[in-house]
């Protein structure tokens, strides 16, 4: 009897397995794809909003490839230069589409609702991300990241409106901050604002003023404000989950 029930079991967990596979193989969701696809999904969205990534790739290619085959002409054994050269060249290649994957993926999201997570998902993960905390009906959202320059606030839609926003949640904060600071930042191109595709690196250049040991702290007290919340319409806006892309931005 245990036998057979062991074999029913051990059939039972190849089916469940094969099922999985299955569902990861078909899923849309980035978390279950490979880096195989991960990279061929960035390469799609990268090249839809970028004409000239297939041949800055592929002149990356040729050219470091291209730069190893001469040294092997002159330093013997060849054909060791030649492997180096396509295995750097695919390297390049690589690192070229993180080059323009990030200005691609700023173009995908551009003046769309919400689009300002798109930059702080490129913050490091020693930032805790609350993407759309608050939203008003015009769709203009405020996002919320907590890391080493403390709590910052990002006004995210038409600047007018968000700069009340950020006025009424600066507030919120700051009655629960315990002498944190509270920075207010407007995603946008005129003066006193920071552009979308500079947003990761200016929130990193933030004085840092807390601890890592705090940012847990800060983090558990926000929920009880997150709490007292109504909730919120989350907007059509992007609001991906875009693991793939992120990862090509990275160089992975």
């Amino acid at each position: 009897m245990a036998s057979e029930r062991a074999k029913q079991l051990a059939a039972e967990q190849k089916a469940a397995a094969k099922a999985e596979k299955a569902r990861k193989r078909t899923s849309d969701n980035p978390k279950d794809w490979g880096q195989v696809r991960q990279f061929v999904e960035a390469f799609k969205i990268t090249r839809q909003f970028d004409k000239q990534l297939v041949w800055l790739m592929a002149g990356g290619f040729v050219l470091t490839l291209a730069v190893f085959t001469v040294v092997g002409v002159f330093i013997k054994p060849w054909y060791i230069y030649l492997a180096f050269g396509i295995l750097f060249g695919l390297l390049a290649a690589m690192y070229i589409l993180s080059w323009r994957a990030k200005g691609a993926m700023f173009a995908r999201y551009a003046g769309q609702p919400g689009a300002g997570e798109v930059g702080i998902n490129l913050l490091p993960k020693n930032w805790v991300k609350n993407p759309v905390i608050a939203v008003n009906r015009y769709q203009d959202v405020v996002h919320r990241v907590v890391g080493p320059a403390g709590i910052v606030l990002i006004g995210d839609g038409q600047a007018g409106r968000v700069r009340e926003m950020l006025a009424t949640e600066t507030k919120r904060h700051e009655a629960i901050k315990y002498n944190v600071p509270v920075t207010a930042i407007v995603i946008g191109d005129a003066a006193n604002q920071v552009a979308l595709p500079k947003l990761d690196k200016y929130i990193k250049k933030l004085p840092k003023v807390i601890k890592p040991s705090q940012i847990n702290e800060i983090t558990a007290r926000l929920k009880a404000l997150d709490g007292s919340r109504p909730r919120i319409p989350v907007p059509k806006g992007p609001m991906p989950s875009m693991k793939g892309a992120r990862s090509a931005l990275r160089g992975r």
